[in-house]
């Protein structure tokens, strides 16, 4: 929480809180430079135009300054973060689950899934769970595993080949590029 006198930190200094002596400024609206001023001038001259001197490259020397609308240079900073983040796509693992004894019409079925899955752009995590004596039978879970690899072939390859984690076989699957 916020003290009485504290200020929410600004991305850029802009005015008086710029620790220079002298900036280069540019101005925004014609895109000319105006020159080396000291700061107080520069920062006159922004006012009058009734905008901010906004400091760009702190590190030039002497540093660069713009005479901008900050409020309106900080929102359109924002919209493009935004439209930034809509476009970008964050993968999941999806899971789908079978048995070393899964009959080929509910292998179809998870199969169906397991490609939606990944046609969206996410990973499938194929599990295989063995109970009681099955794990003797760990030969069978593998070419369960190779076939379903076999089955989603055209819409993803195996990122993790099959292997056994306690009773488990487990095997990821990612989708192809597009």
């Amino acid at each position: 929480m916020l003290s009485k006198g504290a200020r929410i930190k600004k991305d850029l200094p802009i005015n008086l809180e710029i620790n220079a002596d002298l900036v280069r400024v540019v101005d925004d609206t014609t895109g000319e430079q105006l020159g080396v001023l000291k700061l107080r001038d520069a920062v006159s001259q922004a006012e009058a135009k009734g905008l901010d001197l906004v400091l760009m490259a702190a590190k030039s020397n002497p540093p660069v300054c713009r005479i901008m609308d900050y409020g309106k240079y900080k929102y359109e900073q924002s919209k493009k973060a935004n439209a930034a983040k809509k476009r970008q796509h964050v993968m999941q693992i999806k899971e789908v689950k079978v048995r070393a004894s899964t009959d080929q019409h509910d292998l179809d079925v998870k199969m169906r899934h397991a490609k939606q899955f990944l046609s969206e752009g996410n990973k499938v995590k194929v599990s295989l769970r063995f109970r009681g004596r099955e794990m003797a039978h760990t030969g069978q879970g593998l070419a369960q595993m190779k076939h379903v690899a076999e089955l989603v072939a055209e819409f993803g390859k195996p990122e993790k080949m099959p292997n056994m984690e306690g009773r488990q076989m487990i095997m990821i699957l990612a989708p192809l590029k597009k």
